[in-house]
């Protein structure tokens, strides 16, 4: 007994100062105790007579925040809510509910806010500092209660505060790939959240939990199905479960979409065609969506994905995209609703360059589509690859409303078993200049509507989320939901910011665990790239699935669906021409960039096999030969994740233990997959290259054909067969 009472307090004074996270339901919601004691001083004085209402849904969600987060963080079991007076120090309230003597302070301000905009201003008032929070709609007050709280976690000061934040994006979205039998495709965190058995009497307490982390980060929308849809969710039965989470969502501003199949007037509707200039299926839809807004009134609208991969759509019937999105938006625009349909598209009948395809399809219908339409156009021209060039769609269409889409789970960048900080990726497609009107139109420019004054905008992530206890498979995949979410509000957020604000919430302000980890995040992207794809190389992972390395694969019917289609290495080099000598894809891009990118010479080097095929002794800008500097990439990435696990290492001191060993056990996996790229990646294209591994790179511990042996028949997130 004696030595246990020992081993507790040796163990208590090694783990003092430790964060708590415990990778569980809390998020970067945690609300831990504020320990600096001159800044908690501050924090109760300010909520010492506060004034808040509670006079809508919405405004109780703000509420009931609130008093989560200072029970949380400052111990007060109770906030109530006090008449205003001469003495109180704190007023949240909607514009239209402030006293006059408060609303003449800060009028101004608040005219200037767009729709969900918040202000954070103290103001003097009667010769004392009152804190004001407010905004134009109850929802804007519930985002700058998160906001408030944000600051407080981060353990900033309130005094002299003046903030003035509105979204840039207005539709902000998370895309489910949830099926209605539970499975999730590109799913790696479990099953689906949705319990569509149970729902709609048992409402698990997940969903409100799962409403109020969107809400924090200002996601105001989900789509709940999977894109590759089922037409059973648009039957009754399944619209009653649908209205039992919109009745959860709605107090936190979060309004739901559902995927439609374009044939379901066939398949649930019982016509024989689902063309959508035939009158019989127009006036089928128009009634399917009276039918859901009698059941939820703030229903959203469709998104659409349509003749891709297979998926029926308006192409089955000789018609266009155009008559396929516009028909779906006059069945919604009755009610305020909105289609996102999807650019994804690509066929077996055009193998010359899948990049262009989705240009080629859409950019000939530019200002066709209906004021409700948003086209949802992935973020390069592939598939959510570890690096690719911005779509060249961005900037193409001036006169049609474009809607980002990013994924936020990790479909070819190591499933929930890698740590990758995507909105280091977000951030550098972001701000990629598209150079369509001068300098400086970037894809932000256009997806904020900025560019072309857009009359909406949106911008959608491929959820991460299952029924994991940590929500994300990885316990950092928390930092891609929320990274997601905050530029979507924001698409000028630095992945710097992003990064300092969820690790100081998720594990708190000790600079000694956050200044190593930041570096770690903003590193681990490009690690990442580094042994999987480097130097522009793209989509050579196994087939199917995406886990792992599968450059070797080119037997598949479809040409495109080989990574031999998109490396293309022989004994001459390696890449894909996509000059003027190749597919010519460089020409969908605005002439400066072409020209750049159509020369080898001018090509960044991170993209200069997405554009290029080169010999493999072509000279590289720091002296190296193609070979070797494709083989010092793929061993610079593997001693990237090395230094990534020394970093966490050092963190034990910081962390619960549990949680530790969790992240480092992750780290250990992914070091071993990244030897695995790197070997299965360079003994392939040796077979090419005829050279030897330059120094630094080891040899190989297997071969080849073990390598080509490996099988993964279970691996997670495949696409169901129906």
């Amino acid at each position: 007994m004696h030595m246990r009472f020992m081993y507790c307090i040796l163990f208590a004074l090694l783990h003092m100062g430790s964060v708590s996270a415990s990778g569980s339901n809390d998020l970067w919601i945690t609300y831990r105790k504020v320990e600096d004691a001159k800044v908690s001083s501050e924090y109760r004085h300010v909520f010492s007579n506060i004034h808040f209402s509670y006079k809508s849904p919405i405004l109780r969600s703000a509420a009931e925040e609130l008093q989560l987060g200072v029970n949380g963080m400052l111990g007060q079991n109770k906030v109530v809510s006090l008449p205003f007076s001469d003495t109180t120090t704190m007023v949240i309230l909607p514009q239209k509910e402030l006293p006059d003597s408060l609303r003449s302070l800060v009028s101004m301000e608040l005219d200037q806010l767009s729709k969900d905009g918040f202000l954070i201003k103290s103001v003097s008032y009667k010769k004392r500092e009152v804190l004001v929070l407010s905004a134009q709609t109850d929802l804007g007050v519930l985002y700058g209660t998160f906001h408030l709280l944000r600051k407080m976690q981060m353990n900033l000061p309130l005094s002299k505060t003046a903030i003035m934040e509105s979204p840039k994006i207005d539709f902000r979205i998370l895309n489910h790939w949830d099926n209605l039998d539970r499975t999730v495709e590109r799913g790696y965190a479990g099953f689906s959240i949705w319990n569509w058995h149970k729902l709609p009497d048992y409402k698990d307490p997940r969903y409100k939990e799962y409403a109020r982390a969107n809400a924090s980060i200002g996601i105001n929308g989900t789509v709940l199905t999977n894109v590759n849809a089922n037409a059973l969710v648009l039957t009754p039965s399944y619209i009653e479960k649908v209205r039992a989470l919109a009745e959860i969502f709605r107090p936190y501003g979060i309004r739901v979409y559902l995927t439609a199949r374009f044939s379901a007037p066939m398949e649930i509707g019982g016509l024989e065609t689902a063309d959508p200039l035939d009158q019989k299926v127009i006036s089928w839809w128009k009634q399917k969506t009276a039918d859901i807004y009698k059941e939820i009134p703030d229903f959203g609208g469709f998104l659409i994905k349509a003749n891709s991969e297979g998926q029926p759509g308006p192409q089955n019937y000789g018609r266009t995209h155009v008559d396929g999105a516009n028909m779906m938006a006059d069945a919604v625009a009755p009610f305020g609703g909105m289609v996102m349909w999807r650019a994804f598209v690509y066929s077996d009948q055009d193998p010359t360059d899948r990049a262009k395809q989705a240009y080629s399809e859409f950019v000939p219908f530019d200002g066709r589509f209906r004021d409700n339409v948003l086209v949802q156009v992935k973020n390069g021209a592939i598939d959510f690859q570890p690096r690719e060039p911005f779509h060249p769609m961005f900037g193409a269409m001036p006169s049609t409303q474009l809607m980002m889409e990013f994924q936020i789970t990790q479909e070819y960048l190591g499933f929930s078993t890698h740590l990758v900080f995507l909105p280091k990726l977000f951030q550098e497609v972001l701000e990629a200049d598209t150079y369509r009107r001068e300098q400086g139109a970037t894809v932000a420019n256009v997806v904020d509507g900025s560019l072309h004054s857009n009359k909406i905008t949106g911008m959608a992530g491929v959820a991460n989320i299952g029924t994991d206890l940590n929500w994300t498979g990885h316990p950092f995949g928390q930092a891609n939901w929320y990274g997601y979410g905050r530029m979507a509000w924001d698409p000028y957020t630095t992945a710097e910011t992003i990064a300092d604000e969820w690790l100081k919430m998720t594990f708190g302000t000790n600079p000694k665990f956050i200044e190593p980890m930041t570096k770690l995040l903003l590193d681990s992207r490009e690690a990442v790239v580094n042994y999987m794809t480097p130097l522009g190389l793209h989509h050579i992972m196994d087939t199917g699935h995406h886990y792992g390395p599968g450059p070797w694969i080119g037997n598949l019917s479809r040409p495109e669906w080989n990574p031999t289609y998109y490396h293309r290495a022989d004994s001459l080099g390696i890449g894909f021409d996509r000059s003027k000598s190749g597919s010519n894809a460089t020409a969908q891009y605005a002439p400066a960039l072409s020209e750049k990118w159509g020369d080898p010479a001018t090509t960044p080097e991170e993209l200069l096999l997405w554009f290029h095929h080169l010999p493999w002794d072509y000279e590289l800008k720091n002296g190296n030969i193609l070979w070797n500097g494709i083989a010092l990439k793929y061993q610079e990435g593997v001693d990237q994740v090395k230094r990534m696990g020394e970093t966490w290492e050092k963190m034990e001191p910081y962390v619960e233990s549990s949680y530790h060993q969790e992240v480092a056990m992750l780290l250990g996996i992914q070091l071993k997959e990244s030897q695995w790229w790197r070997d299965a990646c360079l003994l392939y294209f040796q077979q090419f290259s005829k050279r030897p591994l330059p120094k630094g790179v080891p040899e190989p511990t297997k071969t080849l054909e073990e390598f080509k042996s490996l099988k993964f028949p279970f691996a997670p997130g495949i696409r169901p067969q129906w």
